[in-house]
């Protein structure tokens, strides 16, 4: 009995069989959030592979104070919103979406990474998850380079 006692308290305290983080939520009605920025990122630069085309960036209200402060609070969402960038007629333009990336702010659920939930849907879908468990590996590596700026590469356009 004593036995099954000590392995009941080992699995709810070891990283072994620790809890997969919270998922981050679609974040519903987002383009009616502060726009902070725009960019492309064309063929030649580093990222391009993964991450080529025209993203825009938003954040809710509590994103929108972090980036004015430098501090962002729990609650905080920013939105990577990275569609394929289409050349036509001496024009860029918005092509589909690839994937919309989100940033969620919880120090709790999130603590292992530095406070920051990421997730990124696949296309327009609001269910079909790209980053899932592997948020460490997939997103907060590079983040951790920003760690003076609460883990943003990102800043509000003025």
């Amino acid at each position: 009995m004593r036995k099954m006692f000590v392995l009941a308290a080992l699995s709810m305290t070891s990283p072994l069989f620790a809890a997969d983080p919270a998922p981050v939520p679609y974040p519903e009605g987002y383009r009616q959030w502060v726009h902070v920025k725009s960019m492309t990122i064309n063929q030649g630069h580093a990222l391009y592979d993964t991450f080529g085309g025209i993203h825009h960036l938003y954040a809710n209200k509590k994103a929108e104070q972090g980036y004015k402060s430098g501090k962002f609070a729990d609650g905080s969402v920013i939105v990577f919103d990275l569609l394929e960038a289409k050349v036509a007629d001496n024009t860029v333009q918005e092509g589909s979406r690839k994937v919309l990336g989100v940033m969620h702010k919880d120090s709790r659920k999130y603590k292992d990474t530095g406070g920051w939930g990421f997730e990124g849907f696949k296309g327009d879908s609001k269910t079909d998850r790209a980053v899932g468990k592997t948020a460490a590996s997939a997103c907060f590596q590079c983040h951790t380079a920003q760690k003076n700026s609460d883990h943003i590469f990102s800043t509000f356009r003025r």
